[in-house]
């Protein structure tokens, strides 16, 4: 008997204490019916809805509203541009274009594009990969630092073109004219 009380109250209370507001205290676009309402409307709700949300963490936060992460530059090699965009692309989405020699198929190049993602998830590199071209495949990294690690193995392997990064293009070492052809 005693547990059915309990939890009857449990129902009622919540019900009890929550108070209603006044119909004239009511900015005009909540006293539509919700049918009626518009994008604003429903954009106006959504924030009444979240004011008392405790806020997000940063690393939960969407990407630009992220911090941005500090950069001690005692510590960083100035001379050296790659260790500065390396540092403040860290935490930061990232694209790097990555192409294959010669005239591939888009079915050669997926393989061999999907080994060089294995290899990397391999060593802690985690990229997503997507085709854009019959030679050419999008490296997405999410920490965008660790694309510069992810360049250092690709230029290394024997059909890697290049690998192009924020614009600068690094030559695969194995590229030579015998295998454009």
């Amino acid at each position: 008997m005693h547990k059915i009380i309990i939890i009857l109250l449990l129902i009622t209370v919540p019900a009890i204490l929550a108070k209603k507001s006044d119909e004239n205290s009511k900015p005009e676009w909540a006293k539509k019916d919700i049918r009626d309402f518009n994008d604003a409307d429903m954009e106006r709700l959504l924030e009444q809805w979240e004011e008392d949300d405790d806020p997000l963490e940063p690393d939960e936060l969407p990407e630009h509203l992220r911090p941005q992460p500090k950069i001690d530059l005692s510590k960083l090699n100035t001379g050296n541009p790659e260790d500065v965009l390396k540092v403040s692309k860290k935490g930061r989405t990232l694209m790097t274009f990555v192409s294959v020699t010669g005239k591939p198929t888009r079915d050669e190049a997926e393989t061999i594009t999907k080994l060089w993602q294995t290899s990397l998830w391999n060593n802690h590199i985690q990229a997503e990969r997507y085709m854009v071209d019959d030679d050419r495949a999008i490296f997405l990294f999410k920490d965008g630092a660790q694309a510069w690690e992810a360049k250092d193995f690709l230029v290394q392997q024997e059909r890697c073109k290049g690998v192009t990064i924020e614009n600068k293009e690094y030559p695969g070492e194995h590229k030579s004219a015998k295998t454009e052809l």
